[in-house]
Protein backbone atom coordinates (compact mmCIF):
# COMPACT_ATOMS: atom_id res chain seq x y z
CA UNK A 1 0.00 0.00 0.00
CA UNK A 2 1.33 3.47 -0.77
CA UNK A 3 1.23 5.89 2.01
CA UNK A 4 -1.47 8.51 1.92
CA UNK A 5 -1.45 11.62 4.38
CA UNK A 6 -4.65 13.02 4.56
CA UNK A 7 -6.56 15.48 6.99
CA UNK A 8 -8.27 14.05 9.91
CA UNK A 9 -10.93 15.85 10.79
CA UNK A 10 -10.86 15.96 14.40
CA UNK A 11 -7.21 17.81 13.70
CA UNK A 12 -9.62 20.67 12.51
CA UNK A 13 -9.29 23.46 14.71
CA UNK A 14 -12.81 24.26 14.52
CA UNK A 15 -14.20 20.87 14.98
CA UNK A 16 -17.02 20.51 16.47
CA UNK A 17 -16.56 19.56 20.53
CA UNK A 18 -18.80 16.74 20.57
CA UNK A 19 -17.45 14.96 18.04
CA UNK A 20 -13.87 15.81 19.15
CA UNK A 21 -15.02 14.25 22.42
CA UNK A 22 -15.67 11.17 20.55
CA UNK A 23 -13.14 10.85 18.71
CA UNK A 24 -10.55 11.22 22.01
CA UNK A 25 -12.91 8.94 23.88
CA UNK A 26 -12.40 6.32 20.85
CA UNK A 27 -8.63 6.90 20.72
CA UNK A 28 -8.07 6.73 24.88
CA UNK A 29 -9.77 3.01 24.38
CA UNK A 30 -7.33 1.88 21.71
CA UNK A 31 -5.20 3.24 23.38
CA UNK A 32 -5.99 1.05 26.58
CA UNK A 33 -6.71 -1.97 25.29
CA UNK A 34 -5.08 -2.72 22.08
CA UNK A 35 -1.83 -2.03 22.69
CA UNK A 36 -0.97 1.77 22.79
CA UNK A 37 -0.35 2.43 26.34
CA UNK A 38 1.22 -1.29 26.38
CA UNK A 39 3.49 0.00 23.67
CA UNK A 40 5.30 2.75 26.39
CA UNK A 41 5.04 0.63 29.75
CA UNK A 42 6.29 -2.26 28.01
CA UNK A 43 9.70 -0.47 27.54
CA UNK A 44 9.29 1.79 31.08
CA UNK A 45 9.13 -1.53 32.59
CA UNK A 46 12.31 -2.54 31.03
CA UNK A 47 14.31 0.36 31.20
CA UNK A 48 13.49 0.77 35.42
CA UNK A 49 15.51 -1.68 36.44
CA UNK A 50 18.06 1.15 36.34
CA UNK A 51 16.73 3.72 37.75
CA UNK A 52 17.64 5.87 40.82
CA UNK A 53 15.32 5.81 43.68
CA UNK A 54 14.45 9.05 45.09
CA UNK A 55 14.67 10.58 42.25
CA UNK A 56 12.67 12.34 39.47
CA UNK A 57 12.86 10.75 35.84
CA UNK A 58 11.27 12.52 33.25
CA UNK A 59 8.95 12.02 29.98
CA UNK A 60 8.06 13.75 27.52
CA UNK A 61 4.89 12.64 25.19
CA UNK A 62 4.06 14.52 21.85
CA UNK A 63 0.94 14.43 20.27
CA UNK A 64 -0.78 13.83 23.92
CA UNK A 65 -4.56 13.98 23.17
CA UNK A 66 -6.33 14.07 25.79
CA UNK A 67 -3.17 12.82 28.13
CA UNK A 68 -4.83 9.29 28.87
CA UNK A 69 -0.94 8.00 28.44
CA UNK A 70 0.86 10.27 30.53
CA UNK A 71 -2.23 9.55 32.91
CA UNK A 72 -1.53 5.51 32.84
CA UNK A 73 2.61 6.18 32.73
CA UNK A 74 2.34 8.68 35.93
CA UNK A 75 -0.16 6.06 37.82
CA UNK A 76 2.19 3.12 36.45
CA UNK A 77 5.09 4.50 38.32
CA UNK A 78 3.43 5.72 41.04
CA UNK A 79 2.69 1.98 42.02
CA UNK A 80 6.30 0.97 41.67
CA UNK A 81 7.67 3.82 43.69
CA UNK A 82 8.72 5.72 40.85
CA UNK A 83 8.26 9.65 40.62
CA UNK A 84 7.85 10.15 36.74
CA UNK A 85 7.02 13.56 35.69
CA UNK A 86 5.39 14.27 32.21
CA UNK A 87 5.19 17.07 30.03
CA UNK A 88 2.79 16.48 27.39
CA UNK A 89 2.69 18.87 24.26
CA UNK A 90 0.11 18.92 21.56
CA UNK A 91 -0.91 21.86 19.16
CA UNK A 92 -4.50 21.70 18.83
CA UNK A 93 -6.08 23.87 21.47
CA UNK A 94 -9.11 22.26 22.14
CA UNK A 95 -7.70 19.03 22.16
CA UNK A 96 -5.15 20.54 25.13
CA UNK A 97 -8.49 21.70 26.72
CA UNK A 98 -10.14 18.40 27.03
CA UNK A 99 -6.88 16.82 28.30
CA UNK A 100 -6.53 19.37 31.24
CA UNK A 101 -10.41 18.67 32.34
CA UNK A 102 -9.27 15.13 32.09
CA UNK A 103 -5.59 15.56 34.04
CA UNK A 104 -6.76 17.70 37.13
CA UNK A 105 -4.39 18.34 39.45
CA UNK A 106 -3.19 15.49 39.05
CA UNK A 107 0.95 15.93 40.14
CA UNK A 108 3.90 14.96 38.13
CA UNK A 109 1.80 16.35 34.57
CA UNK A 110 2.14 18.92 32.72
CA UNK A 111 0.51 19.89 29.72
CA UNK A 112 2.04 22.49 26.93
CA UNK A 113 0.27 23.79 23.96
CA UNK A 114 3.48 23.39 21.50
CA UNK A 115 4.04 22.37 17.92
CA UNK A 116 6.27 19.82 17.89
CA UNK A 117 8.28 21.07 14.93
CA UNK A 118 9.66 23.50 16.78
CA UNK A 119 10.04 22.01 20.45
CA UNK A 120 13.72 22.67 20.47
CA UNK A 121 12.34 26.35 20.42
CA UNK A 122 11.38 25.41 24.13
CA UNK A 123 13.63 23.03 25.16
CA UNK A 124 17.22 22.34 25.17
CA UNK A 125 19.04 19.32 24.33
CA UNK A 126 18.85 16.55 27.01
CA UNK A 127 15.73 18.28 28.80
CA UNK A 128 14.23 14.60 29.61
CA UNK A 129 15.10 11.56 30.02
CA UNK A 130 12.70 9.59 28.02
CA UNK A 131 10.54 10.90 24.52
CA UNK A 132 7.48 9.40 23.79
CA UNK A 133 5.05 9.78 20.90
CA UNK A 134 2.03 7.95 19.98
CA UNK A 135 -0.23 7.98 17.09
CA UNK A 136 1.14 10.88 16.28
CA UNK A 137 4.09 10.81 13.70
CA UNK A 138 1.79 9.24 10.99
CA UNK A 139 -0.11 13.00 10.54
CA UNK A 140 3.67 13.90 9.46
CA UNK A 141 5.03 13.46 5.92
CA UNK A 142 8.36 11.81 5.92
CA UNK A 143 10.38 15.01 6.22
CA UNK A 144 8.08 15.81 9.08
CA UNK A 145 8.80 12.60 10.38
CA UNK A 146 12.58 12.51 10.25
CA UNK A 147 12.71 16.18 11.60
CA UNK A 148 10.64 15.52 14.72
CA UNK A 149 12.36 11.86 14.94
CA UNK A 150 15.81 13.92 15.27
CA UNK A 151 14.34 16.12 17.98
CA UNK A 152 13.15 13.34 19.74
CA UNK A 153 16.79 12.59 19.55
CA UNK A 154 18.02 15.59 20.65
CA UNK A 155 15.71 15.98 23.77
CA UNK A 156 15.42 12.53 25.07
CA UNK A 157 18.55 11.94 27.71
CA UNK A 158 18.33 8.28 28.02
CA UNK A 159 15.52 7.15 25.17
CA UNK A 160 12.69 7.66 22.85
CA UNK A 161 9.70 5.51 22.04
CA UNK A 162 8.35 5.99 18.82
CA UNK A 163 4.46 4.05 19.10
CA UNK A 164 2.71 4.13 15.92
CA UNK A 165 0.31 2.53 13.45
CA UNK A 166 1.16 -0.35 10.49
CA UNK A 167 0.31 0.30 7.12
CA UNK A 168 -1.05 -2.97 5.72
CA UNK A 169 -3.98 -4.02 4.06
CA UNK A 170 -3.98 -6.70 7.04
CA UNK A 171 -4.83 -3.64 9.35
CA UNK A 172 -7.35 -2.51 7.42
CA UNK A 173 -9.06 -5.40 7.01
CA UNK A 174 -9.25 -5.35 10.66
CA UNK A 175 -10.20 -2.25 11.52
CA UNK A 176 -13.28 -1.97 9.32
CA UNK A 177 -15.55 -4.35 11.28
CA UNK A 178 -14.83 -2.26 14.17
CA UNK A 179 -15.86 0.82 12.62
CA UNK A 180 -19.53 -0.48 12.04
CA UNK A 181 -21.84 1.92 13.73
CA UNK A 182 -18.89 4.72 14.81
CA UNK A 183 -19.72 8.48 14.12
CA UNK A 184 -18.53 9.55 10.78
CA UNK A 185 -15.86 11.55 12.39
CA UNK A 186 -13.98 8.25 14.28
CA UNK A 187 -14.77 6.20 10.89
CA UNK A 188 -12.37 8.96 8.58
CA UNK A 189 -10.05 9.51 11.19
CA UNK A 190 -9.28 5.51 12.18
CA UNK A 191 -8.74 4.55 8.13
CA UNK A 192 -6.95 7.94 7.29
CA UNK A 193 -4.42 7.07 10.02
CA UNK A 194 -3.70 3.75 9.03
CA UNK A 195 -3.14 4.71 5.56
CA UNK A 196 -0.27 7.01 6.77
CA UNK A 197 1.14 4.41 9.09
CA UNK A 198 4.19 2.96 8.13
CA UNK A 199 5.94 -0.40 7.10
CA UNK A 200 8.54 -1.94 8.63
CA UNK A 201 11.08 -1.02 6.09
CA UNK A 202 10.31 2.49 6.06
CA UNK A 203 10.80 2.84 9.96
CA UNK A 204 13.75 0.62 9.85
CA UNK A 205 14.70 3.07 7.39
CA UNK A 206 13.98 6.47 8.92
CA UNK A 207 15.72 5.59 12.35
CA UNK A 208 18.90 4.52 10.36
CA UNK A 209 19.03 8.20 8.34
CA UNK A 210 18.57 9.93 11.97
CA UNK A 211 20.83 7.79 13.18
CA UNK A 212 18.88 5.87 16.22
CA UNK A 213 21.30 2.99 16.01
CA UNK A 214 20.07 2.24 19.92
CA UNK A 215 16.43 1.56 18.92
CA UNK A 216 14.48 -1.51 18.15
CA UNK A 217 11.61 -2.28 16.26
CA UNK A 218 8.69 -4.30 17.62
CA UNK A 219 5.33 -5.09 16.67
CA UNK A 220 3.09 -4.42 19.97
CA UNK A 221 0.21 -6.43 17.39
CA UNK A 222 -0.59 -6.92 13.96
CA UNK A 223 -1.46 -3.30 13.47
CA UNK A 224 0.92 -1.69 15.88
CA UNK A 225 4.66 -1.25 16.24
CA UNK A 226 7.26 0.79 18.56
CA UNK A 227 10.50 1.82 17.29
CA UNK A 228 12.30 2.44 21.31
CA UNK A 229 15.45 2.16 22.59
CA UNK A 230 17.75 3.81 25.45
CA UNK A 231 21.36 5.11 24.62
CA UNK A 232 24.39 3.60 26.23
CA UNK A 233 25.39 4.51 29.45
CA UNK A 234 22.46 6.30 30.14
CA UNK A 235 22.11 5.17 34.10
CA UNK A 236 23.13 5.72 36.15
CA UNK A 237 23.06 9.91 35.65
Amino acid sequence: MERTVEPELMDDPGVDRADLDRSLAYIRGVNRWLGGTRGLLANLKRWSRRWPRGKPVTLLDIGTGSADIPLAARRWAMRRGFDLRVTGVDLHAATLEAARGRVGDEPGIELIQADALRLMDLFTPGSFDYVHAGMFLHHLSFIEVLTVLRIMDRLARAGLVWNDLVRSRLSLALLRPALLGRAHIIRHDALASVRAGFTRAEVTDVARRVGLDYTRYRNVLAYRFTLAGEKPGAWPR
